[in-house]
């Protein structure tokens, strides 16, 4: 495991939680970012899509709510266990297996495929991928990487969704293994990563139409 947070006796089940969202994202994040206590040990790697713009204020509005510190990812960076990595917009960030980020230009509104198959190459089963509120289908794509290399795979659902089209989209690839109220979600964020044995015990079969990607296609 990379990053700066303290080790405990349990090694947390993942290194690196990715989420995805549009319309309705930043409320969404915001929710989720004050249920993650401090001492979160995963690394978090936020994707909003958002227009490119000379100001960016998304970090100053998610910070306001996370006991975690909220840092824009830049070229170079190297993940960090509770941390907040936003992915700038209009990117999507690469990882490398000992956390190494790089930062390629992209149509905002696929960001999150690319992050979340980039994420299931390098961390492989130690990853957990949640998409949230969102038009079009971004991560759908994604989540099929995640589960084919062992990760695992949440989505909000549609009773708290501002826009319901990116899980919905992700939830019909098979790939998802819990759909939840965002309340719900991000206490099982917080569940799966902290609590001894809770990702074991919240583990869901893939169904035999799945389309799960092996890691071996990770391109």
């Amino acid at each position: 495991m990379f990053g700066t947070v303290q080790k405990t006796e349990e090694t947390p089940a993942f290194d690196v939680v990715c989420l995805a969202a549009s319309l309705g994202g930043v409320s969404a994040y915001r929710d989720v970012l004050e249920a993650l206590p401090k001492g979160f040990p995963a690394a978090v790697v936020l994707v909003q899509h958002r227009p490119v713009r000379a100001v960016d204020s998304l970090l100053k509005v998610l910070a306001y709510r996370s006991a975690l510190p909220v840092r824009m990812l830049d070229e170079g960076d190297l993940l960090e266990g509770g941390v907040v990595h936003v992915v700038p917009a209009g990117c999507a960030a690469s990882f490398t297996s000992e956390g190494k980020v790089s930062l390629d230009i992209v149509n905002g509104h696929e960001a999150a495929d690319a992050v979340f198959a980039s994420a299931a190459g390098a961390f492989g089963p130690r990853v957990l991928a949640a998409v949230l509120t969102g038009l079009m289908e971004d991560g759908a794509l994604g989540v099929r990487h995640v589960r084919g290399a062992g990760g695992r795979v949440l989505a909000q659902d549609s009773s708290t969704s501002e826009a319901f089209g990116m899980p919905r989209a992700a939830i019909a690839t098979g790939c998802v293994d819990f759909v939840l109220p965002l309340p719900v979600l991000a206490h099982a964020l917080v569940s799966l990563v902290m609590v001894p044995g809770a990702a074991g015990l919240m583990r869901v079969s893939l169904p035999p139409w799945a389309t799960a990607i092996p890691p071996a296609a990770v391109g």
